[in-house]
Parts: structure tokens; C-alpha cells; sequence
């Protein structure tokens, strides 16, 4: 008689060498403190300066706050793996980790496409910028991100639940995901296979047509300019935004190479530590570093702490 009745998981991890055990914990507790300090920075900073209260530093505070929530869903619970040795996940907390980790990265692909529209609005026509991204404008497409993203996951996840665990809860990988707690499901997950690729291109169709149709009227609108200052100016304010476009999306390009079982393992891991943790990272620098009103923003922040400091 098949088990139906599984109450825990084991997540194998990354590696079972303790060694290297040791250097994954202190590398993706690192990245996650960056992670969160960098993001937390970005959105208290707009928050405190009316200067960045735009269109486009509230999307930007709000990806801040998708890319904490994304990170804080599933790197804190490896870390307390790794130093408890506990490797046992419940089956509740593993539903919930599956659910939170994609929802919050189904909906910042739905933020990516919103904030190049936002893009395009800004270089393509400037003079009806302030009209079309009003304040109203910018939380209704924020919204919609949200709800897009919690669209996507509902069809794949009510499969989900009904899945049925017999021989195994032994899951090989750092956090609990769809793809491995598949392999072994004793039910039929066909079905819920197809409804999972046909979500996922889904939602990479319909935001990256997005992406690409504005940076093709961009790019075109850029070449247009008449002098060289003109169009580095407009470049730079579309260079951040590119470089984390190419990031979420080139990731996710190895999700769907079809290696041997052994390197699919590998890759799938290898990718989710990319996005849960060294990408999250990475933003909060690649935004700051070449804007220079984040920038200014960050150094009268210090001058302001140190001043208040002294008295």
C-alpha cells in the first residue's frame, strides 16, 4: 500500500562535504546580508528623498522589496539547515517556500517589463511623461504585476497539492522546488508538467516581447538624437535596467537546456543559487553604481549620519 500521508522532506543541499559545507554557508550568508542591506538601501533612500519620488525609482523601490522578499524566502531556511544539520522541511513549509519563491519570481519578471515600458515612456515621448506614468498610472501596473504573478502560480500549484509522495521524501536540491519534488511524486505528473512550461513560457513570452518591443523603439528613438552626449545620456538611463534584464533572463535560458539527468541536477541548482542569491546581490550595485541621483542620494545620506553623529 502506497504512502500517501508524507509529513517531511529531506533537502539534500548543495553538497555533502562538510568542508565545503562550511564555505557555502558563509558565501550565501554574505550574499544574503548584501542582498537585503543593498535592497533595504535603495528603498529607504527613496523613501527619504523627494527627489527620487519618480515613476521609475518606485518601481525600482518596489523590485527592492520583491528581491528581499524573493531571497528571505528560501536562503534563510539553507542556512539554518547547514548549521543545525536539520535537513528535515515539513511538508507545510515546503508548500510555502514553493509558493512564496514563485510568486515573487513570476511577479518581478510582470515589474521588469512594467519598468522598461516605463523606459520607453521616459526617452520615447518625454513630453507626456509625467501624464502617462502619473502617480495613479504606476501603482495600477504595479498591481497588476502582483496579480499577473499570482495568475501564473495558481494553475501549477492547485496541481500541486494533489501530488501524492509513496516511496520517497528525499528532495535533491537546497530548497524545496517544483522540478525535484516531481521526480518523486508517485502520481501522474504529466499534466501538471505541461501546465508548468506552458506557465513559464507564458510569462516569458508575454514580458520579454514587452522588454524587446520597447528597447527596439528605444534603441530607435536613441539613434534619432542628434549629438553623441544626447545619446549617451539616454543610454545610461537604460544600461542598469538592460543589465538585470540579461540576467533574470539568460538564467533562465539554462532551465530549459535538456542535459543528462546528472547534469540537470547540477544546472537546476546552480541557476537557483544564481537567482536566490548572487542576483539580489548584484542589483542594488548594478542600479546604484551607474545612476548618478542614487548616488548623490546615498552620499548626502552619510553626510547627513555623520553630521547628526557628532552632536
Amino acid at each position: 500500500m502506497r504512502n500517501k500521508t508524507v509529513t517531511t522532506f529531506v533537502l539534500l543541499g548543495l553538497t555533502d562535504d562538510q568542508n565545503l559545507q562550511g564555505l557555502v554557508f558563509v558565501f550565501l550568508l554574505l550574499t544574503y546580508m548584501l542582498s537585503v542591506a543593498g535592497n533595504l538601501t535603495i528603498i529607504t533612500l527613496i523613501l527619504v528623498h523627494s527627489h527620487l519620488r519618480t515613476a521609475m525609482y518606485y518601481f525600482l523601490q518596489n523590485f527592492a522589496f520583491l528581491e528581499i522578499s524573493f531571497t528571505s524566502a528560501c536562503i534563510p531556511r539553507y542556512l539554518y539547515n547547514i548549521a543545525t544539520g536539520d535537513k528535515v522541511i515539513t511538508y507545510n513549509a515546503c508548500v510555502s517556500q514553493v509558493v512564496f519563491t514563485d510568486f515573487f519570481g513570476v511577479t518581478e519578471f510582470f515589474l521588469l517589463a512594467a519598468m522598461s515600458y516605463d523606459r520607453y515612456v521616459a526617452i520615447c515621448k518625454p513630453l507626456h511623461y509625467a501624464t502617462i506614468m502619473s502617480s495613479k498610472a504606476c501603482r495600477r501596473l504595479v498591481f497588476c504585476c502582483w496579480v499577473a504573478g499570482l495568475c501564473i502560480i495558481i494553475p501549477p500549484l492547485s496541481l500541486g497539492l494533489n501530488l501524492e509522495f509513496c516511496d520517497s521524501n528525499t528532495v535533491d536540491h537546497f530548497i524545496c522546488d517544483a522540478s525535484p519534488l516531481i521526480k518523486i511524486s508517485c502520481s501522474n505528473t504529466w499534466f501538471m508538467e505541461q501546465t508548468i512550461i506552458i506557465c513559464a513560457v507564458l510569462t516569458l513570452i508575454l514580458t520579454l516581447m514587452c522588454v524587446v518591443l520597447s528597447y527596439i523603439y528605444i534603441i530607435k528613438t536613441i539613434l534619432g538624437f542628434p549629438s553623441a552626449q544626447q545619446k549617451r545620456k539616454a543610454f545610461s538611463t537604460c544600461s542598469s535596467h538592460m543589465i538585470v534584464v540579461s540576467l533574470s533572463y539568460g538564467s533562465c535560458i539554462f532551465i530549459y537546456i535538456k542535459p543528462s539527468a546528472k547534469e540537470e541536477v547540477a544546472i537546476n541548482k546552480g541557476v537557483t543559487v544564481l537567482t536566490t542569491s548572487i542576483a539580489p546581490m548584484l542589483n542594488p550595485f548594478i542600479y546604484t553604481l551607474r545612476n548618478k541621483q542614487v548616488k548623490q542620494a546615498f552620499g548626502d545620506s552619510i553626510k547627513r549620519i555623520v553630521v547628526f553623529s557628532k552632536k
